[in-house]
């Protein structure tokens, strides 16, 4: 059990989660665990430009921003009946460590190239890989094709930030994203205003990456991203003012 948090940082710690039991309060600032809840919380907030376009995608569709993987491949045997693994939208596998001590996870990659989170090390799917772990490393894989949003790190979610956002660009397939966007406080997306939408396209023959805004882009927005090409780690820098713009590598 662990604290309810909205007394942290006080001399009161709150009530614990669900009554009763007993917390070493010692725990609460473990100097080896605090590096890496800091880590996962940078990381949330700089996949917050993501997590937003997937939870726009569940509004509209319904489609649930944890996914099962079966959901994106039907036709996968392995797919269909594993139940310790999940797509966060449709271009992040998560594979959580749920064994104490544990020092490496089997994870199962469906069909194409799949790319370590941490390391943009490539896997071919079709198979389960063994992944070695500690404590601080929750395995995540991106399939080629992926375009995945990355802000800077915010404090909090509302904190304005002034440096660009970065898309990662996963290389060895063709894909496409729709990032989705609005002025973060009103309700006017809900009448189909102050929405900006950009879809986004990968050619991979080409090498070529496309902004184009989507239908439904009803607020004017002039946006600087840098794109990271992976693995090569490649950046370039676009700018995007609601008309068509694409860069090359």
């Amino acid at each position: 059990m662990m604290r309810l948090p909205w007394a942290w940082g006080g001399s009161y710690f709150g009530p614990l989660e669900g009554g009763g039991g007993k917390l070493d309060e010692k725990e609460l600032f473990n100097k080896a665990i605090e590096p890496i809840v800091k880590k996962y919380f940078e990381l949330r907030y700089q996949l917050l430009p993501y997590n937003y376009t997937i939870s726009w995608e569940a509004h509209n569709t319904g489609m649930p921003l944890q996914r099962a993987m079966w959901m994106h491949y039907p036709k996968d045997p392995i797919s269909k009946r594993i139940g310790n693994q999940y797509l966060w939208g449709k271009n992040l596998l998560i594979a959580p460590v749920y064994e104490k001590g544990a020092t490496q996870r089997e994870v199962y990659l469906p069909e194409g190239v799949w790319y370590d989170w941490w390391t943009n090390e490539s896997h071919r799917g079709g198979k389960t890989i063994t992944k070695i772990v500690d404590l601080s490393i929750l395995p995540m894989f991106v399939p080629a094709g992926a375009i995945i949003p990355i802000d800077p790190v915010r404090q909090y979610a509302a904190q304005p930030i002034s440096e660009p956002t970065t898309l990662r660009v996963y290389a060895g397939a063709d894909g496409n994203f729709t990032l989705y966007d609005d002025d973060g406080i009103s309700q006017d997306y809900l009448t189909g205003k102050g929405c900006c939408i950009i879809d986004m396209k990968w050619d991979q023959k080409s090498k070529q990456l496309s902004l184009t805004p989507a239908k439904g882009n009803t607020m004017q927005a002039t946006r600087t991203f840098i794109v990271e090409l992976l693995p090569d780690n490649v950046k370039k820098e676009i700018n995007f003012s609601n008309t068509p713009v694409s860069v090359s590598f």
